[in-house]
């Protein structure tokens, strides 16, 4: 069962499940138009497939105010009113799942007390983005392979979010890091009529953000990054700002 509300800065969310030891904040992407926040269709398709398998955790997602990379600072205050709702409800521990722009907002938040660790999806690292909030603590990136910014689609590259890895690393965090093969920008879609719509390989985007929630740690089976060529097929990567995180 959900329940909505509003958060300290205005910003919405919603939680699932009873909030006990420990919390799963979860921070949507965000596009280039100022616009309305609205609930992320990745975000929500994996909290309602994984919630049933984690009754210990409670799934606490953001609405933003304002869902735009143009306007970080204030995504950015909204997931921190999360994690500190959180821990006024009774929260010692809080995990944050940020998926394309909600990478940089998740990255951005972990300096706070009660965070322990971070959970990637197809994150939006910019080349600016301070990643020392992530000290002390631990971090998983999970990206499609065939993720990657097109005309008119955003989209967020595999090779973007591993040189964010590289300076993540660099700095002593443990990290670690997974391409789904043939996956997208996400495990799904909005829509027209409001209902979710799985993309190709939203199951093992489940399955991996489980064994990430289960032991903050990636499996054994999965397929590391190698190579621009070899995970991307050689397609060029775009500079830091022709990302079009969603």
């Amino acid at each position: 069962m959900s329940r909505e509300g509003d958060l300290a800065t205005g910003a919405g969310f919603r939680l699932t499940g009873t909030v006990r030891e420990r919390v799963v904040v979860c921070v949507d992407g965000g596009s280039e138009r100022e616009r309305p926040g609205d609930w992320s269709a990745t975000i929500e398709w994996l909290v309602r497939r994984l919630s049933p398998r984690f009754p210990e955790l409670a799934f606490l997602e953001v609405r933003y105010r304002t869902k735009s990379w143009r306007r970080l600072e204030l995504c950015i205050e909204d997931g921190r009113a999360a994690v500190q709702l959180a821990r006024e409800r009774g929260a010692r521990r809080c995990t944050l799942v940020g998926f394309s722009m909600g990478g940089a907002v998740a990255i951005s938040v972990a300096g706070e007390p009660s965070v322990t660790d971070v959970i990637g999806l197809a994150p939006w690292i910019p080349d600016r983005l301070d990643v020392s909030p992530l000290d002390g603590r631990s971090i998983a990136i999970l990206h499609g392979s065939l993720d990657r910014p097109l005309p008119g689609i955003p989209g967020v590259s595999a090779a973007s979010s591993r040189r964010g890895l590289e300076r993540i690393r660099a700095r002593g965090v443990e990290a670690t890091y997974a391409v789904i093969p043939g996956a997208l920008h996400g495990a799904a879609i909005r829509s027209r009529r409001g209902g979710l719509v799985p993309l190709p390989r939203a199951r093992r985007w489940g399955e991996l953000l489980a064994a990430a929630l289960r032991a903050r740690e990636l499996p054994y089976d999965v397929q590391p990054f190698h190579s621009r060529s070899s995970v991307e097929g050689g397609a060029p990567d775009g500079d830091d700002d022709a990302e079009r995180p969603r």
